[in-house]
């Protein structure tokens, strides 16, 4: 028994011998930092090429990944201006022409201040397409105050009287309209005519005698005779002079001081309750194809 006991102590000790021997020996061990081997060469040459491709490829992925998503921002981000600047775009646009229809309508206010103290701007919304304009529509009717015959004009100068209305809708017949006869004055010499619309936008200037001094520039206001329109309102101007060879009478084309073609706002005069009744007298009615006339919507 005494044998065995002391066998195993010395065994343990001789392990323990070994341990405490091998972990020193671990503790002091060294990298070799000579020259490798020919295999270590060879096994380094193959396998660092493709380690080397491998980093490249998942840089270069890397990379390829980052760009397309800076390029899907940015084409999100242009969209989104190019968004915002059709609606700066539009939204100046409208302000532009909100402000020139304010200057349009200070200058039809200001014109009339001395000619009638009743007065209605008005928009034109539409026109009868079959006579050239020679019947327009306006965007206001009896319930704004207006009233048949009513003149009206613009700051350029006559455009017609009003000959039918509804409660929100008035028809106006023009000055292009051979129904509809002006009185007028030459400002210059002071000879008094009549002016009839004949045709292609263009009046005629009638019953003005032969041995009349009126010369092409002559411009043409109205009489202020006839109970409709207001004295001194721009009529046109003389743009040809016709002696015929027989007659007593010139035969003179005009040109109206309003251009038809870009009307848009108009100033409706109404009439004084005094005169109603001689302006109803006066006034010419439309006859023919004017009565029976196709307003078209005008498209801005």
């Amino acid at each position: 028994m005494k044998l065995i006991n002391e066998s195993s102590k010395t065994k343990i000790v001789n392990n323990l011998i070994v341990a405490i021997l091998a972990v020193y020996g671990i503790s002091q061990k060294r990298f070799n930092m000579g020259e490798p081997t020919l295999f270590n060469a060879l096994v380094t040459e193959i396998i660092a090429p493709v380690q080397e491709g491998i980093a490249s490829s998942k840089k270069n992925v890397s990379s390829l990944w980052e760009n397309y998503l800076m390029i899907v921002n940015t084409s999100k981000e242009n969209t989104v201006l190019k968004k915002q600047i059709s609606r700066l775009g539009s939204d100046l646009t409208s302000m532009e022409e909100i402000r020139k229809e304010n200057l349009r309508l200070k200058q039809l206010l200001n014109f009339s201040d001395g000619i009638s103290p009743q007065r209605v701007l008005a928009q034109v919304v539409g026109w009868d397409s079959a006579n050239e304009f020679k019947v327009i529509r306006l965007n206001k009717g009896s319930s704004q105050g207006i009233k048949v015959m009513s003149p009206v004009i613009t700051d350029h100068g006559l455009v017609g009287y009003v000959y039918r209305v509804t409660e929100n809708y008035s028809d106006v017949l023009t000055i292009l309209d051979q129904n509809n006869r002006v009185d007028v004055v030459v400002e210059r010499t002071r000879t008094h005519g009549i002016v009839e619309g004949v045709f292609n936008f263009k009046c005629a200037l009638k019953y003005i005698m032969r041995n009349e001094p009126v010369e092409v520039g002559d411009k043409l206001i109205t009489a202020g005779v006839g109970g409709i329109y207001p004295k001194g309102v721009k009529v046109g101007m003389i743009t040809d002079i016709s002696k015929e060879n027989f007659g007593m009478t010139l035969s003179l084309e005009v040109i109206p001081s309003v251009d038809f073609d870009k009307l848009e706002e108009v100033l409706v005069l109404i009439p004084l309750e005094e005169g109603r009744g001689q302006a109803q007298e006066a006034a010419p009615v439309p006859t023919g194809p004017a009565k029976e006339t196709v307003i078209t919507e005008k498209k801005s």
